[in-house]
């Protein structure tokens, strides 16, 4: 069985756009940026963002949306791609705009900006602590509420892959799912009576017994949840590349090299996008 990737494909404009949009109207708010207005109303400023710590970069898109949103005549050039490894001091790209419009897109840029590529920045951290394995880091549905398509798309910037992006993806079945049915083999025999031919069925065990059970079944996948390096050693020869195999619950930076040389297929790490630290990022004069 071939090791799990996948390719970094930018978001259309179609995608992000809501998202800058409802976080500009969020901050102007009732009566647009008062502090704004104190500068000459056809005042131009030149500004660069600028890293203040090492990093991967994500969400540059949605930085340029952010500031042409509100003043389409912006010049925004480009000095990095998404997806790059920086250094504290690098410049990411020059902004020439309107004084007025470019300060009241600031945060906005910034946040959107900071968030993705904190998320981006911790992934590749665990990408790197799992090299020369075979697994792959899998991101997870804890993402902030609205936006997690930007989020996912900074995983994948930082090297990682994405799990299921809603519930319609796939049929997921976990201990609740399992209680609710009465047991794996009666939620995976129901599974696979409303599943279509093209939906793919997960389950997750918790016991190596479980596991054995829903085996018999080979699902397309097999969640092992909060299973120690021992029994996912022993999950991994049982298995012989039947089934892919996911380690999940437990996953730190400490952790995440012992699970990934067991010989599981993929790590699904939430962390990634519910703790990721913002990368520190500024607009700065040039």
């Amino acid at each position: 069985m071939q090791p799990l990737k996948m390719a970094v494909d930018a978001l259309p404009d179609l995608v992000i756009r809501p998202d800058i949009e409802r976080a500009l109207r969020e901050d102007l708010g009732r009566a647009g940026d008062l502090t704004a207005a104190l500068i000459p109303e056809g005042a131009r400023l030149e500004l660069q963002f600028v890293t203040r710590s090492d990093g991967k970069i994500a969400g540059l898109r949605c930085a340029e949306l952010a500031i042409t949103l509100l003043d389409a005549s912006a010049r925004i050039n480009r000095l990095v791609t998404d997806g790059a490894d920086v250094r504290a001091g690098a410049v990411l790209a020059h902004v020439e705009a309107n004084a007025r419009l470019l300060l009241s897109a600031e945060r906005t840029a910034l946040n959107f900006l900071g968030r993705l590529s904190g998320i981006a920045t911790l992934t590749s951290c665990y990408v790197t602590a799992v090299a020369g394995t075979r697994a792959a880091i899998v991101d997870t549905r804890k993402t902030t509420p609205g936006l997690r398509a930007l989020e996912k798309f900074a995983v994948r910037c930082g090297g990682g892959m994405n799990h299921r992006f809603g519930l319609d993806d796939a049929i997921l079945i976990k201990d609740n799912h399992i209680a609710a049915c009465g047991g794996v083999s009666a939620a995976l025999t129901r599974a696979r009576e409303v599943a279509g031919h093209l939906v793919p069925i997960e389950v997750e065990v918790d016991t190596l017994a479980q596991f054995d059970e829903a085996l018999s079944f080979a699902p397309s996948v097999i969640m092992l949840d909060n299973f120690n390096i021992a029994d996912l050693r022993v999950a991994v020869v049982r298995n012989a590349g039947r089934v892919r195999l996911e380690a999940s619950g437990g996953v730190n930076l400490t952790t995440v090299n012992a699970i990934a040389e067991t010989g599981v297929d993929a790590i699904s790490v939430g962390a990634l996008t519910h703790s990721a630290p913002v990368l520190d990022i500024g607009l700065d004069a040039c």
